[in-house]
């Protein structure tokens, strides 16, 4: 008889920061019970995702194994731990959502745009409640980070406890949400914790991670000494940043106005389920425009100089009625996530040109991160003094060092990027199978693969340009008149200085009249010649070679 094992699976998240999703399963090789730890999404960029509007694990492995998925647990509310729930419920097989209160306030709206009701997601306690999946019971244990309600799991199966951290920070002060609580963690792991999967995002930082509660002061100072309209933007899920700002603008003796369908999403979703119960008042944009510059202050959204967020509109000349003037002050309380800094820089200099000051965190007074850096790191193992630990929320090289920190101080490490099923069964984990993984992309309303050509197509229109050739074939394979080009995306002369669509109908008229019958009956044959006649000739005029689409048509006999 085969014997019962627990694996651990990324299949988004390890090896990437973005797009969570991790399985844990427990039973008989290939029939394992499966949950699903968080189900988040990634950020396209134009560079290489142009047109894309969000970015999935590659699901498959799991889908196909849908019937033995017993629930799905989220940690917290970020969008990539949350972002994918309702894109990719039904493909999941609509199984049950369990989720701490704000989180889950948050995954019914997500799941409601697709048609399911409010009874898919079951809202759990903090610990000591666990939830009963399978051969699985789940708990959330409180854990500090820069969204309220963030929880590590508690996962108990038959081979031992498995605690799976989530996003984390060590904070005994986090104004808003739950502190780290280290008496209790210790409890928790006093009856021995077979592995740990741990938060890496912050490993290369040596110092020891900061409190929410410093930045308030600093916050609070700048806005009291600031003429002129205050601006303000962060994270729109960072209640906790939301409140310091929010307070110090009114202790500024400032009107406070949120901007942004996700601040004030978010800030709803903290009143409503209990997190914030003593939020500012605030006023509508359209009462903000009455309001003297020097008694206003705007929190906004598009911290990573995301073009549709308030920032960037504020910074193309008008939001909401509202415009930025010389003598403003604009605040970016956040991290400029890598990836993000050329949109970020280009809103900086926008306002630049328009005489706004803006304040970043260069100087480490107005942002402090919501992961745990590398002391906090060692501390955690220490509380909670695992067999192994395994790093995920990282990108390659984050779980390389983080593994490598483990081992330094005497755990047993296991690197396992997306793909890599871990047995955690028996004297020591081992990697048992590399499972396919990779990237699915929301196209518009379509889920496509990575894969599937579609974005690499359209990445090479966008550096090479199109032209689209008609030709239309008589009764008896013969030309019927010349040829002709649609051309998108290329310059409209070249080399010849004579127009570039009326040297390539030329050149392929050309072609089309030397060419043999074995050729022109042939539409596979036609299309593949004028498509090298076309790159060709556009090589000698303008020096690239464009994407070419044929058609073909041809009079019935």
């Amino acid at each position: 008889m085969t014997t019962d094992r627990l694996i651990y699976l990324p299949l988004g998240g390890a090896g990437e920061i973005g797009m969570n999703a991790y399985v844990y399963g427990y039973g008989k090789p290939g029939e394992e019970r499966l949950i699903l730890v968080d189900i988040g999404v990634a950020f396209p960029d134009m560079d290489t995702t142009p047109g894309v509007d969000l970015i999935f694990a590659d699901i498959t492995w799991l889908e196909e194994r849908r019937d033995r998925l017993e629930a799905v647990f989220i940690t917290h509310a970020h969008e990539d731990h949350i972002g994918a729930v309702g894109h990719l419920y039904e493909r999941l097989g609509a199984p049950k959502i369990y989720a701490r209160a704000f989180t889950g306030n948050l995954a019914r709206q997500k799941i409601a745009e697709y048609g399911v009701g409010d009874s898919a997601v079951s809202v759990v306690s903090p610990w000591a409640e666990q939830v009963t999946a399978g051969p699985f019971r789940v708990g959330f244990l409180p854990i500090s980070h820069s969204i309220p309600e963030s929880s590590a799991l508690v996962i108990d199966s038959p081979e031992g406890r498995v605690i799976h951290t989530g996003d984390f920070k060590l904070d005994v002060t986090p104004l808003v949400g739950e502190a780290f609580d280290e008496d209790l963690w210790r409890e928790v792991a006093a009856p021995g914790v077979r592995a740990l999967i741990c938060d890496s995002t912050n490993v290369f930082s040596h110092h020891e991670g900061r409190s929410e509660a410093s930045v308030g002061p600093e916050i609070t100072k700048l806005v009291a000494r600031s003429s002129g309209m205050f601006v303000a933007t962060t994270f729109a899920s960072n209640v906790a940043r939301v409140k310091t700002l929010a307070d110090a603008g009114v202790a500024a003796g400032r009107s406070v106005c949120l901007l942004g369908r996700a601040m004030r999403r978010m800030i709803e979703a903290a009143i409503k389920t209990g997190v914030l119960s003593d939020f500012p008042s605030v006023i509508s944009p359209e009462d903000a425009k009455d309001i003297p510059r020097e008694n206003l202050m705007l929190i906004v959204t598009g911290s990573q100089g995301e073009r549709r967020a308030a920032s960037a509109q504020l910074a193309r000349g008008k939001h909401m009625g509202l415009t930025m003037k010389e003598g403003d002050t604009f605040l970016f309380s956040s991290k400029t996530i890598p990836g993000n800094e050329k949109g970020v820089i280009h809103i900086i200099n926008s306002f630049s040109e328009m005489g706004v000051d803006v304040v970043d965190d260069t100087s480490g007074l107005y942002h402090v991160s919501g992961h745990a850096n590398r002391p906090d790191l060692l501390r955690l193992h220490e509380v909670v003094n695992p067999q192994i630990v395994i790093p995920m929320h990282g990108e390659h090289r984050h779980l390389r060092e983080h593994t490598k920190l483990a081992e330094e101080n005497r755990r047993k490490g296991v690197l396992a990027v997306n793909g890599t099923m871990v047995s955690l069964s028996g004297n020591a984990p081992e990697i048992v199978e590399y499972v396919e993984t990779g990237r699915t992309y929301l196209d518009g309303s379509v889920q496509i693969g990575a894969l599937d050509g579609i974005v690499r197509d359209r990445i090479r229109m966008a550096l090479n340009g199109h032209v689209t050739v008609t030709v239309v074939m008589d009764e008896e394979d013969e030309p019927l008149g010349d040829p002709w080009c649609d051309v998108m995306g290329l310059p409209e002369t070249g080399r010849s200085r004579a127009p570039l669509q009326e040297v390539l109908e030329e050149d392929l008229s050309q072609f089309l009249n030397r060419a043999g019958q074995a050729t022109l009956s042939d539409d596979d044959k036609i299309e593949e010649a004028l498509r090298r006649v076309v790159r060709q000739s556009a090589q000698d005029e303008i020096g690239k070679k464009p994407e070419v689409t044929v058609v073909v048509s041809r009079l019935s006999a």
